[in-house]
């Protein structure tokens, strides 16, 4: 089976192309809130494509996906692997991570301050300060953002703070964003382009709701529970200012809504050692209780793709629609796609992709005693 997706390369930096070339074994992913990844086999079955295939420099080439007129995906090369089998055939494995996975490979290195700054705006500006650099601009732009939520944050020369972490960290506090590298086809110019794209507290796209049933659209679904991760209180320990002699606290934060449902007291705690502002660790505390509170669920569902369908989009919402042993008396929910893993079609195997949704439900936090 021909797969649908075209894979093309381009110089990271100046985005000239270098080729297109077939992928096999591929599979990729997106998320919100973190980078995706992709990995493939290019097949090298002579010197002249071998030629070809040495254009490809890992930290410095781009790969898109192309699904018919679709951008689908866009990311960095970072590794590649020669090698042969015992059958004499050649081929390189290569993995790539989305463009928001360059943020994770730079540091803070210069004293930079934001006073009563909207938090969209200190990443914009954290984007434009690693991008400034000599040989830092990897053609990122920017979407226009939503209004955020105002912040004081300083970072210091010599922290060596990875611009992904402050990133995470301001996106941690209450009532936090999301941000995410999108790809996309300029219609003015016809080339593909990047750029950030905020949502203030949520990223969500399109107007409609796909609507997806089983028996019908979903082929197999997990809901795992994993009461490992979640708690019913939170904590956030920052650092220690100069001269004092114990980290700043915040205050404790109850899910009292679930204790009062009948959960034990379950405690978590975060440590952010470059925050010292309490009103800040307080903010990291709710939302950390907000997003682990009680058992965390992540369901997931599996769809099969045709020529006529594509992946859901990350931040669009889907009705999910269940009737089966499980679920002897229906489940109908509405849910925001948040991840999405796709396996291309090969011989033998469909297309498919996975669906990582975000469920509607969350706990209330309230302030401890």
């Amino acid at each position: 089976m021909d797969s649908p997706y075209l894979a093309f390369f381009a110089d990271l930096r100046t985005d000239t192309p270098l080729d297109v070339l077939p992928l096999q074994g591929l599979e990729f992913d997106d998320y919100i809130g973190r980078p995706g990844s992709l990995s493939a086999t290019l097949p090298v079955p002579n010197r002249r494509v071998a030629r070809r295939v040495q254009q490809i420099v890992e930290g410095r080439t781009a790969v898109y996906l192309e699904r018919g007129d679709q951008i689908c995906w866009g990311g960095i090369v970072w590794t590649l692997t020669p090698a042969m089998d015992e059958q004499g055939q050649v081929s390189v494995a290569l993995q790539a991570a989305t463009f928001d996975s360059y943020a994770a490979r730079r540091r803070i290195r210069q004293n930079l301050t934001f006073t009563d700054t909207d938090d969209l705006t200190v990443v914009r500006r954290l984007w434009e300060h690693i991008q400034a650099a000599p040989g830092g601009d990897i053609g990122v732009g920017y979407a226009p953002a939503p209004p955020g939520t105002r912040r004081t944050v300083a970072y210091q020369d010599g922290d060596e703070t990875p611009v992904d972490d402050a990133i995470s960290q301001l996106a941690a506090m209450e009532p936090g964003f999301e941000y995410l590298v999108s790809v996309y086809r300029d219609p003015a110019t016809g080339r593909r382009a990047r750029r950030l794209l905020f949502g203030s507290p949520r990223i969500h796209l399109g107007e409609g709701t796909t609507v997806l049933d089983l028996p019908g659209d979903v082929l197999t679904y997990s809901f795992p529970r994993d009461a490992t991760r979640g708690g019913t209180t939170a904590r956030a320990r920052g650092g220690t200012p100069e001269g004092a002699q114990r980290p700043v606290l915040s205050d404790e934060y109850v899910a009292q809504g679930l204790i009062d449902a009948g959960f034990p007291r379950v405690d978590t705690t975060s440590d952010h050692s470059n925050v010292t502002d309490k009103a800040a660790l307080n903010a990291l505390a709710r939302a950390e209780l907000g997003a682990l509170g009680g058992p965390v669920v992540i369901p997931a569902v599996r769809v099969r793709l045709d020529a006529d369908t594509t992946p859901a989009p990350l931040g669009t919402t889907v009705r999910l629609r269940i009737r089966d042993v499980w679920f002897d008396e229906g489940l109908d929910a509405t849910y925001r796609v948040i991840g999405v893993k796709v396996t291309a079609p090969e011989r033998g195997r469909a297309e498919t992709a996975e669906l990582f949704l975000e469920s509607p439900l969350g706990p209330t936090a309230t302030e401890g005693d």
